[in-house]
């Protein structure tokens, strides 16, 4: 059926950080307005200066924030907004939120309800696209129960097994389970995650594949029938079931496979009824065999490595498609052109265990140069705080191929300066140099085989930086003479070519 609307005027973020910043670009560039929303933690974020107009919803908690569906629904009416676009995390695969927003006619930027509540509920997509033929993993076809049913399971399909929450992703809730001795309580401690994640706390178990593979395919649907995907990204680097490195082509798959991946992508698209953008994700084992794992029901944390390489702005895409547009675009007028390859930068200490790293951030420094993407939601003076997700930014590189882009991500990450808090810039250089890495041996347990001897080291350079912002911090620079200045390899980027006494 053909859904006719005009394009919108005025959209609602329900979301914060990088993501939200992302959006309100986006919505920019198409002469829409933006909405946010900000929690008492996020007063003073980057999407609510950057919006159009930004409106409180509660306290920092995001129980009381950005997960009250009634607060974001009556800032929605007061703003007089025409759609909400929910970004990923917190509301952006609740199927109930969705509803919510079609029966107050406000549209929602991504799937109908329905067919979110199918693809959305990770045990109920399973049971329905194993009818019809596409491969799954080994697991529950229920996302409750007993702890003698998971008991049960577990011993059916054999350890290890993986615990996973049933309403939504990013690593929330998961936990990998090796015998029988410790089931009960990584299901506690899996449910209890899930519940604070989602607001949901069911979870199933699946079986856990050996060195496998994480391959995604972009797809986009339209409410005409239309869809298509936007080829594969590889997100095997993970660190505790989180990506931390995406990157696209996958240097796993051929033509003939990457063909039939896609193919299973958009027939699973096709077979749920599924609209907008969304993510298929796949595990590929040793063998080159592929299983379905879940949809991601919204837009994905690693969509700008799609976009460097296919040139679709897939934000805008979305926007599009929930205004009711068909595609223009059809599965041959598609290619991947060169490599790209995203690092998320989190604020964690990799030097500690990669414990949260909260407090104030002194100076910031983006790199720049051919190739070089950030999408970042901080700035200098920006406070990092407990109450979310740590990942502050987004760092992408794209190259004539996997080399180049590899080599440019190495500048960009030595380049990037983030003062004031811990980040894990200099864990990600060190995977971008690994032997591995760079001969494309990418798997699932990448971290724990790669990874386990890694050591930060002395960086000289950004420990300058840290004085130079210090001073700046109490009370702005101290003028030097050129004979002092000599030999301290302050770079003149860092104050616009002034660092000099006498300077203008």
């Amino acid at each position: 059926m053909t859904v006719s609307r005009k394009m919108f005027k005025k959209i609602l973020i329900a979301n914060r950080g990088e993501i939200a910043v992302r959006i309100i670009r986006a919505c920019r560039e198409m002469a829409i307005r933006s909405v946010a929303v900000y929690s008492e933690a996020d007063r003073s974020a980057l999407h609510v200066q950057l919006a159009d107009e930004a409106y409180s919803i509660g306290p920092s908690a995001p129980l009381e924030s950005y997960l009250a569906m009634d607060k974001i629904i009556e800032t929605a009416r007061k703003a007089d907004v025409d759609a909400i676009h929910p970004g990923y995390g917190f509301l952006a695969e609740n199927h109930h939120f969705a509803a919510i927003c079609e029966e107050q006619g406000i549209v929602f930027i991504g799937p109908g309800a329905q067919a979110m509540k199918l693809v959305g509920d990770k045990v109920a997509s399973r049971k329905t696209l194993s009818r019809v033929g596409i491969p799954i993993i080994p697991g529950m076809k229920t996302k409750s129960g007993t702890y003698e049913k998971y008991r049960d399971t577990a011993a059916k399909i054999g350890y290890p097994v993986m615990i996973k929450a049933s309403a939504g992703g990013g690593g929330k809730g998961m936990r990998i389970v090796n015998d029988a001795k410790t089931l009960k309580s990584a299901l506690e401690a899996g449910r209890r995650e899930a519940g604070t994640a989602f607001g949901d706390a069911s979870v199933y178990l699946e079986k856990v594949i050996r060195h496998p593979r994480h391959i995604e395919f972009q797809v986009l649907a339209d409410n005409e029938g239309n869809s298509i995907h936007l080829f594969e990204r590889e997100c095997s680097i993970q660190r505790r079931h989180q990506k931390i490195v995406e990157e696209t082509p996958s240097t796993a798959l051929d033509a003939s496979l990457r063909e039939r991946m896609g193919e299973t992508a958009v027939q699973i698209v096709r077979e749920t009824g599924y609209t907008n953008a969304g993510t298929v994700e796949f595990l590929l084992d040793e063998d080159g065999v592929y299983y379905f794992l879940e949809v991601n029901a919204r837009i994905q944390v690693e969509h700008p490595i799609t976009e460097m390489v296919t040139g679709i702005d897939l934000v805008q895409r979305q926007i599009r498609i929930a205004s009711g547009e068909a595609l223009d675009i059809c599965q041959s007028d598609l290619q991947q052109r060169g490599h790209a390859i995203e690092c998320r930068l989190y604020a964690e200490d990799p030097k500690s265990g990669f414990l949260p790293s909260l407090g104030r951030i002194l100076f910031q420094n983006d790199p720049s140069g051919p190739g070089i993407r950030m999408d970042s939601g901080i700035y200098s003076g920006y406070e990092v705080t407990r109450y979310y997700d740590p990942i502050l930014a987004k760092l992408i590189t794209w190259g004539e191929d996997r080399e180049c882009a590899r080599k440019r991500m190495v500048q960009a990450l030595k380049e990037t300066v983030i003062l004031g808090i811990s980040t894990t810039v200099p864990y990600l250089i060190a995977v971008m140099e690994n032997r591995a890495f760079i001969k494309g041996r990418t798997t699932t347990d990448f971290i724990q085989t790669q990874m386990q001897e890694w050591k930060a080291e002395s960086d000289k350079r950004t420990h300058h930086i840290a004085i130079l912002a210090a001073a700046l911090q109490s009370g702005g620079p101290k003028a030097y003479r050129d004979d002092e200045a000599e030999g301290m390899n302050y770079s003149p980027w860092l104050t616009g070519g002034r660092w000099r006494a006498g300077t203008s």
